[in-house]
């Protein structure tokens, strides 16, 4: 079994699509999922600079889990971060450590880039995902809630 970390290639898009899918169905919003193949290659790859970034997981070439990232270059403290929007392993590939590789690898691109953290929300019903991330040293953020607005 070949473990590999890299960043996506265009033709895993097929691939990560479905990953991104399965997502959409276990978080719990596939009714409004609106992201197609076409739309991934346009912004991860044809727009300059990329709407997002996406590290690939893949078992003997086959992508098992997906890590999509941007940056927010502008903030208080002069240095970007790093915003992760989505983290999903394929159920078939739970239990290898591909997260713990995805976030080292994050890790590593953030202190690349200068960064000076990486950001993200979870569910709050997901407690799986919540242990993982305290295991990968996060710590949940008290200081702001969570708003939105619907346009």
């Amino acid at each position: 079994m070949t473990v590999e970390i890299h960043e996506m290639k265009k033709e895993e898009i097929p691939q990560v699509y479905y990953l991104m899918k399965e997502l959409a169905v276990f978080e719990h919003y596939i009714d409004s999922f609106a992201i197609t193949e076409e739309t991934i290659l346009r912004d991860a790859f044809k727009t300059v600079p990329p709407k997002f970034h996406c590290l690939v997981a893949t078992i003997d070439n086959t992508v098992k889990g997906i890590l999509v990232y941007y940056f927010l270059p502008y903030t208080a403290q002069n240095c970007p971060d790093i915003y992760m929007k989505e983290l999903y392993i394929d159920k078939s590939a739970r239990g290898y450590h591909l997260g713990t590789q995805l976030m080292n690898a994050l890790k590593e691109i953030g202190r690349n880039h200068g960064c000076n953290m990486i950001k993200w929300t979870c569910a709050s019903w997901n407690r799986k995902a919540q242990e993982f991330y305290k295991k990968q040293g996060g710590q949940e953020n008290h200081d702001w809630l969570n708003y939105q607005l619907s346009l």
